[in-house]
Formats: C-alpha cells, structure tokens, sequence
C-alpha cells in the first residue's frame, strides 16, 4: 500500500501566479498541484491535495487526515502568524506534519517572521517556491518509512 500524504493549502494561495510573483512566484496553485501529483507519482504517494480560504474547512481537511493519512504537508498561509486552532489540530491527530511556504517568511515583514505552526511540525521549509512542497514529499516519505523499521 503506498503512503498517503494530505497536502493543505491555505488562505490567498489560490491567488498564485497572480499575487507579487516576486515572493510566491509565477506559478499558478494548478501548475504547483500538477507538479506536487507528478512528484507524489514517481515517489510512489497517494497524495491529495485541498486549498481553503477558510481556517474551518483547513482544520475540518486536517482532523479528516487523521482517518486516511499518512502524513501532512501544510502551507497555512497568513493563518501561519496567528492560528492555534490550526496548530492544535495538528498536534491532535498526532501525524507528521511539514510546514511550506513559498517565500523566505524569516526575510519579510516582522510579523511574517513568526510562526505558532513550526513548534508541532517535524521541519519547516521555507523560501524555495513550489520546489518547497517537493522536497516535502520526498523528506516526509523518508521520515515516515524511517519510523516504521
């Protein structure tokens, strides 16, 4: 049975390609969803991704991995800075969990430089683009089967 990975996207992602490409690129979430498939693919993952403006629907996505998933990879978008419901739902479904963003958010405004999400996740990446939820998959995978030998 190959690893299921949930990959969750938060508020304003839907906007890229369009929202300053100068910090999220110029890739549309659809051209980053096909490129996190095709890697999931050639990795051997059934991944399943889902995109929400809304902290409910993200924390509804992130309790419902708890019954199919393997691990989570999460980009929380602003929710990042200030949502300990997104935070505490990730402690309590007890999955592996690694934190995505775009940008370098340590190298932007003030309050982008703090996350409350990075003290319950395995590893955070950080200003790499899209290339972040690649190297996600690849890093969650190894950590995953690393646990179960």
């Amino acid at each position: 049975m190959s690893m299921r990975i949930s990959v969750i996207h938060g508020p304003n992602l839907n906007l890229l390609g369009a929202r300053q490409p100068e910090f999220y690129g110029s890739d549309s979430l659809d051209e980053v969803n096909r490129r996190i498939k095709r890697r999931g693919e050639e990795l051997g993952l059934d991944v399943r991704i889902l995109w929400s403006n809304h902290e409910g629907e993200i924390i509804d996505a992130i309790h419902d991995a708890r019954e199919w998933a393997d691990a989570i990879i999460i980009n929380p978008g602003a929710l990042t800075h200030y949502s300990y419901s997104v935070r505490d739902a990730l402690t309590a479904v007890r999955l592996p969990a690694i934190e995505v963003h775009l940008s370098n958010i340590h190298a932007r405004e003030e309050f982008r430089r703090h996350s409350v999400v990075s003290p319950v996740v395995i590893g955070q990446i950080v200003g790499l683009g899209s290339l972040g939820y690649l190297l996600a998959l690849e890093a969650i995978q190894r950590i995953v089967d690393a646990s179960h030998t």
